[in-house]
Order: structure tokens, then C-alpha cells, then sequence
């Protein structure tokens, strides 16, 4: 089985590759930027400009979609492109397309342009399957709870999240390799859900710190979809690590 990874430098690609180290399959990456210490074959693509995607996809039997762009040219990168990508596509017996809980409901420019791409697949021709996962562990850290400032934490505290660790979802896309097509599968979260002050009380126990948090809020829709847990689903408790073990695990 000949396996193409996408957007293999991320963070979902990169726990990918490891994983896909230890199984039979034919894997091929492929990336703007060459990965260091390379297990694989290596194909040079840009989803920004197309360039190098049919070579990529050459003879491949299934595709696992990580490239995205979260930051910027996010509209070319997950919509008009991915349109393009999906066009040269029709020989894949399985096209894997991660997403993200909730983003028909959260108005974040980002999560419409993922909501745009999930309905470009699945009004394609191409087998697929969209599987949706929480926010991960690492996400939450380092966007929320990187730095303090002033010995304080400042989170919007009363954000609710079901974070979950990006092993066990590229674990979770690996056995959907052989399971062939399903159309919309069923989400995957974490195994808890935490509020961004609890998260936050945990690192600071887990890390012996000496620093406080301050919760504030603000208005409008945004605040009030991750307030009311819409990036969550509480009947899909899934993922194994919870965020303390997370942050336990950091550095060994």
C-alpha cells in the first residue's frame, strides 16, 4: 500500500512519520521543507502554488491530508487549492482528511476555510474519509499558556476545552488506512473536559511554579462558542493522555 503524507513538517505530520515507522506500508512525504533525519521518500510540493503536486500523488493509493495553513493563505492553502489538489486525485482509493470539532460553529476565519475544504471533499468524486479531532495538548499550551507575565498566567479562563495528544490521533489515522472509505467519521477527543483555568492550575502543580492565573472575559461569538464547548464533544472521549500527563511526559 502506497501511503502519501502531506504537510509532513507540522505537527500532526511529524507524530505521523513516527508512527509510520514502525508499520509495512510504502510511505512517501511530501513538503515545501525537507524534513531532518528523513525515513522516507521525500517529494518537494507547495499547496500555495501547486507546484510539485501531481509528481507527489504519482501512483499513491491513499493520501493523508495534514498540510494546512493556520496562520496565513489559509483561502489558497485549504480551499481554492485544495480544490485543485482534489481534482488531480481521482485515482486514490482513500483520501484521509483530518479536521476539527465544532468549526461549523466557532467564527474563526481558519475553521470556515477547513469547513470550506470538508465540503469540497465531500462533494468530490475522490473515496474519503473526514475525521475530526479536538485541539492538541501542545496547541493549547503554547497559544494560551506559553509565558507568563508578571507571574501571572492571563487566559480567558472559563474556555472549555477536550485537548488531546497528537500520538493518539496519529495512531487513530494510521488504522484508518486499511478501514477504506467512510465518508464523515466519528470525532476524536480527548478523555477529559478542562476549562483553560484548570489547565492552567495544572501546569503550574505539575511544574512546581510560582505564578498565578487571571481569567477575564470579553464579548461576542467567539468567546461565547468556546464558552458553551462547541469545539468539544463530550459523547467522543477517545484520545488516552490526558493534559497532565502531557505536560508530565515534557522532556523525557
Amino acid at each position: 500500500m502506497k501511503v502519501l503524507v502531506t504537510g509532513a513538517t507540522g505537527q500532526l505530520g511529524s507524530a505521523l512519520l513516527k508512527q509510520l515507522k514502525n508499520t509495512n506500508y510504502e510511505v512517501t512525504i511530501t513538503s515545501r521543507r525537507k524534513p531532518d533525519n528523513l525515513n522516507f521518500d521525500w517529494v518537494y510540493s507547495d499547496f500555495l502554488t501547486g507546484e510539485g503536486l501531481e509528481a507527489a500523488i504519482n501512483e499513491m493509493d491513499v493520501i493523508i491530508h495534514t498540510a494546512t495553513s493556520p496562520r496565513k493563505d489559509s483561502k489558497i492553502i485549504d480551499v481554492s487549492e485544495f480544490g485543485n489538489f482534489l481534482n488531480m486525485c481521482q485515482h486514490i482509493k482513500h483520501f484521509i482528511y483530518p479536521s476539527i470539532v465544532g468549526i461549523e460553529n466557532i467564527p474563526m476565519k481558519y475553521y470556515k476555510h477547513k469547513y470550506q475544504a470538508e465540503e469540497l471533499l465531500k462533494n468530490s468524486s475522490v473515496p474519503h474519509t473526514i475525521i475530526r479531532a479536538t485541539q492538541f495538548h501542545r496547541f493549547i499550551e503554547s497559544l494560551f499558556l506559553s509565558k507568563p507575565f508578571f507571574k501571572k498566567y492571563f487566559v480567558p479562563g472559563n474556555f472549555r476545552f477536550q485537548s488531546v495528544d497528537v500520538v493518539d490521533f496519529a495512531n487513530h489515522l494510521i488504522k484508518m488506512i486499511d478501514d477504506g472509505p467512510q465518508g464523515i467519521a466519528d470525532d476524536f477527543g480527548g478523555p477529559e473536559i478542562l476549562t483553560l483555568r484548570e489547565m492552567a492550575d495544572l501546569k503550574i502543580k505539575v511544574n512546581n511554579e510560582s505564578n498565578n492565573v487571571v481569567s477575564f472575559s470579553f464579548p461576542g461569538k467567539l468567546y461565547k462558542s468556546f464558552l458553551e464547548g462547541k469545539n468539544t464533544n463530550e459523547h467522543k472521549k477517545v484520545g488516552k493522555l490526558t493534559f497532565e500527563e502531557y505536560l508530565r511526559n515534557k522532556g523525557k
